[in-house]
């Protein structure tokens, strides 16, 4: 047996530990896992690229080199790299100010973009940035997905009814222009992309699998061929090129990538989150680890992949990434399998690829997009809080209203999340403890509670003590102190405090000198160690220890009661589930 390579080989080139687990029945079964996704991946491929304006066939070049990039250094044996329809929605809003959908201006800025997108995603890995990611909260990435998919589905409507396409605009725009030109649809166009719905919406109802997608492909086109659609005005895919690979360095233009950037930073963040969830699907099905730093280079690197292949961004397929699941894949060689797969169509049949009619491929994507439009995500986000059902909202609406800038519509949604969290954080709940009939220390305020003591109050700050909210803390401690004036302590329930910067403590020395000025003591209760940490750097713990180190409540009661002339306060018994 070869001896193992070394870590540091495996962190650079982590396809090496497949052999671990490749056996006959592994091999097996990711063989069989290839060929099916292949099934998916050829109509899927052709139909994303007609949906950013370009040709269909770049499609199958984004399927191949870039798919086997993105599982040789990947983290997921599972995860499917390729064209998906919200990258490639992406890919054509973020082109469309720049240059007319089809041209070669076009292809070049897409190539660009891809460079871009891989750059940021490969920076991100190697700096161990994938954390970040979860500052775009769920209900804003539904909502944003939500909209992409009513603007793909108004977008390939035209198509499937053979009327020309106008690229992507605000929705409601694109609804009205399709309104008025209803009139000159293109009758067979109209028949075939029909048909091709009607029967996919039956696959899915029947739940058959990719397989199931590429015959209503390949015996619609056969009708098509059949019955002249081509003669009567019909579109098709068209000749693909001779060869089937195609290298190139990408040019940079510093103008254009300036204007692609913002772009291509939303594209990279969405991308990555978007094969993330694979990630978590699988991983929870299957038990097998996955690393989000990894899977960010090895993305990246299938971007940077795709761009000198002349394709355009890539990212993990969700659909896809499914069907390798379901099929049981289990190393990333099912999809390396997957992409020779495709190669072979396109050097084998070549010419019933360039016949498939162009409205059956835009019925794949309206079929595979209503399937992603869900109201329940944005019901739960209002359900769970006005926050995050505004934040989603916001996405949603803005991603619709300012089409093809769909950026605008998840950069409002993220920003108004931020904003939102922000200022929460500057007004924390504080209030003054009361005994409760139960024996616990409540909400004086809400349950109608008497304080512990007229010499004595319990403040309670839910919260971590930073600059956004020192000034609130300030605020709660001169107002119970002017509440009672005859209090001589102030014990503060810090439980809550989970975190403390040098905002937090210079409010906290700012409150023990007015209270000292005042004749009054301050007490803490419940203070954490990563609290007690930073007072001890600043040396505010020096003055705060003599009355800092209660843990609960009940002993600073037991410390001041006395000397304030009042009997220890003693908590009621608890009986049975009361505890």
């Amino acid at each position: 047996m070869p001896p193992a390579p070394p870590p540091l080989l495996y962190r650079l080139l982590p396809f090496l530990g497949w052999r671990d687990r490749l056996d006959a029945r592994t091999l097996r079964a990711d063989l069989l896992a290839g060929f099916t996704v292949a099934l998916v991946t050829i109509p899927q491929a052709l139909a994303y690229a007609q949906l950013a304006g370009l040709p269909a066939y770049v499609g199958l070049y984004a399927s191949l080199l870039p798919s086997i990039v993105g599982a040789l250094w990947g983290s997921s044996a599972q995860l499917n790299t390729g064209p998906v329809a919200l990258t490639s929605l992406l890919t054509a809003a973020a082109l469309s100010p720049l240059a007319l959908p089809g041209s070669e201006t076009w292809l070049l800025l897409a190539v660009q973009l891809a460079l871009l997108a891989g750059l940021l995603q490969l920076a991100f890995g190697l700096l161990r940035l994938a954390h970040f990611a979860d500052l775009l909260s769920h209900p804003v990435l539904h909502g944003f997905i939500n909209a992409c998919s009513l603007l793909i589905i108004a977008s390939q409507l035209p198509t499937v009814l053979g009327l020309p396409s106008a690229g992507q605009r605000p929705f409601v725009e694109a609804i009205v222009d399709l309104a008025r030109a209803l009139p000159d649809a293109h009758l067979p166009s109209a028949a075939l992309g029909g048909l091709a719905v009607a029967l996919l919406l039956v696959l899915q109802r029947l739940k058959v699998g990719g397989p199931g997608v590429l015959a209503v492909v390949a015996g619609l086109s056969a009708v098509g061929w059949l019955s002249g659609f081509e003669a009567a005005g019909g579109r098709v895919v068209g000749p693909l090129p001779g060869q089937p690979l195609a290298f190139a360095l990408p040019k940079a233009d510093w103008a254009q990538i300036t204007d692609l950037l913002p772009a291509a930073l939303v594209l990279a963040l969405v991308s990555f989150i978007e094969a993330m969830s694979s990630c978590k699907l699988a991983s929870g099905r299957t038990g097998q680890r996955w690393d989000g730093n990894r899977e960010l280079i090895g993305q990246g690197l299938a971007k940077l992949t795709a761009s000198v292949c002349q394709a355009y961004p890539v990212s993990g397929s969700f659909g896809r990434s499914a069907f390798l699941l379901a099929a049981g894949a289990r190393t990333g060689l099912a999809s390396v399998v997957g992409a020779l797969v495709v190669l072979g169509a396109l050097l084998l049949v070549p010419e019933p690829i360039a016949h498939i009619p162009r409205p059956v491929l835009a019925a794949v994507i309206l079929v595979t997009l209503a399937r992603l439009f869900s109201v329940a995500p944005l019901r739960e986000a209002w359900q769970a809080g006005r926050d995050d059902g505004l934040a989603g909202t916001v996405a949603f609406v803005a991603t619709l209203a300012f089409a093809p800038h769909v950026e605008i519509g998840i950069l409002a949604g993220l920003f108004l999340s931020l904003a939102l969290l922000i200022y929460r954080s500057m007004t924390p709940r504080v209030a003054l403890l009361g005994r409760h009939p139960d024996g616990t220390w409540r909400d004086a305020a809400r349950f109608n509670l008497p304080p512990p003591h007229p010499r004595l109050a319990i403040l309670r700050f839910d919260g971590p003590l930073h600059f956004v909210n020192a000034a609130t803390f300030e605020d709660a401690v001169l107002a119970a102190c002017r509440d009672q004036p005859q209090m001589a302590v102030l014990v503060l329930a810090c439980a809550g405090i989970n975190a403390i910067d040098a905002s937090g403590v210079e409010a906290l020395r700012r409150v023990r000198r007015q209270l000292l000025a005042d004749g009054r003591t301050l007490a803490c209760c419940g203070l954490k160690k990563q609290a007690i940490d930073v007072l001890e750097h600043t040396g505010l713990w020096a003055d705060l220890a003599p009355h800092a180190a209660f843990r609960t409540e009940d002993d600073s009661l037991r410390a001041f009661l006395p000397g304030l002339g009042g009997a220890p306060d003693r908590p009621p018994p608890r009986r049975g589930l009361e505890w």
